[in-house]
């Protein structure tokens, strides 16, 4: 989708909200709507009227921003306590602007109403109206999340090949983060997760200098990033047999996954769609075992719109992406995690990620 079309999108919203313009500041807000692929951190500030688009950079970026953002007049400034005071009268008298209020941080808001009451223009707190408009992909963003896919699954495919008995979860995590890397991902969109044991009863746990051992579960979450956009994908191995305990809990997780990404369909809420993952796995009598959301939405963030919890209004719909992870952790003994990235195509749920969800892909060395 063209940056003509966002911006009509916007304005749209901007409409239906009764504001005269809107003042982004949130990274992947500001490169959705402009094309601005700025660096880390608040490159930019936008603000968009229904005849306007104005973007304010520093000196760094600003010949960069020229070239990325054509559909904006650029302005550069070099202090950033000045980009609020030159946008807001750079547009002339704006009477209602809004600004992301989960956005701001306090500071940022008491100097953004100091520079506002100058300008006599009205603040009005807005919350996701791009996130909103962000949740629904065209078919370019599919593309790079499906590509930002294969390169996870290949991971995956990789260490799977690699990993072994006594290899920390450090060197695991490692060596998957290379070949990520090596193989075409810009950064890596979140810190690669290797849990094995009871380490895999912790959802986030950080790698450490834990030795793998045969016969222990082993999640694994990855992801890649492809032309600004992300993948999700977690697998759950176990080197040589798991036992009884492990197969039990892994094929309820397997069944609870497989079961979601059959019966979600668009119209359902994010709460709906939880529902489904979360009866299997509370009637196989694992219900405070499951803590977390069935999933979220990916694309410009790892975590985006939309949310697929058991707390969630928001509706799917078609073209929306997000994961499907539903899981099950035991403390003291570890965990299982099988997690998707995917897409509502065609009225069904179809995963974008790949990788062989066989819990045993070699066997134990």
């Amino acid at each position: 989708m063209a940056v003509a079309q966002r911006l009509e999108r916007l304005r749209q919203q901007l409409a239906e909200e009764s504001l005269n313009a809107i003042l982004l500041t949130q990274p992947e807000n500001c490169r959705y709507i402009s094309g601005f692929t700025g660096s880390s951190g608040p490159a930019a500030t936008l603000l968009v009227s229904q005849d306007s688009a104005v973007l304010a950079t520093d000196f760094i970026h600003f010949e960069q921003a020229k070239q990325e953002a054509p559909d904006f007049d650029v302005i550069a400034v070099n202090s950033s306590s000045q980009r609020f005071t030159q946008l807001l009268t750079v547009n002339g008298k704006l009477a209602r602007v809004g600004f992301e209020a989960n956005v701001l941080s306090v500071a940022e808001f008491r100097r953004l109403s100091e520079e506002a009451d100058k300008a006599r223009a009205q603040l009005a707190p807005t919350e996701d109206i791009v996130d909103c408009l962000r949740a629904v992909k065209d078919e370019d963003e599919i593309s790079c999340i499906l590509r930002a896919a294969f390169i996870a699954d290949t991971a995956i495919a990789f260490i799977a090949s690699e990993i072994h008995s006594g290899m920390t979860e450090k060197e695991v995590a490692w060596e998957i983060e290379k070949y990520i890397r090596e193989n075409g991902s810009e950064p890596i969109p979140f810190d690669i997760i290797v849990a094995s044991g009871p380490n895999a009863a912790l959802p986030h746990a950080k790698p450490t200098d834990r030795p793998i051992s045969n016969g222990e579960p082993i999640i694994l979450d990855v992801g890649a990033r492809w032309k600004g956009y992300c993948s999700d994908l977690s697998r759950t191995l176990c080197l040589g047999p798991g036992g009884e305990r492990f197969r039990a809990i892994y094929d309820v997780v397997l069944q609870a996954q497989l079961s979601a990404l059959d019966g979600i369909a668009p119209g359902m809420t994010g709460a709906q769609a939880d529902g489904i993952a979360r009866e299997v796995i509370d009637q196989a009598g694992y219900k405070d075992a499951f803590g977390h959301g069935l999933g979220h939405g990916v694309g410009l963030a790892v975590h985006e719109r939309p949310r697929v919890s058991a707390a969630s209004a928001d509706v799917i719909r078609e073209n929306m992406a997000f994961t499907v992870e539903p899981a099950i952790y035991i403390a003291g003994w570890g965990g299982v995690r099988i997690e998707d990235t995917a897409v509502v195509r065609n009225g069904r749920v179809q995963p974008l990620t790949k990788a062989t969800k066989k819990a045993n892909p070699v066997e134990a060395s």
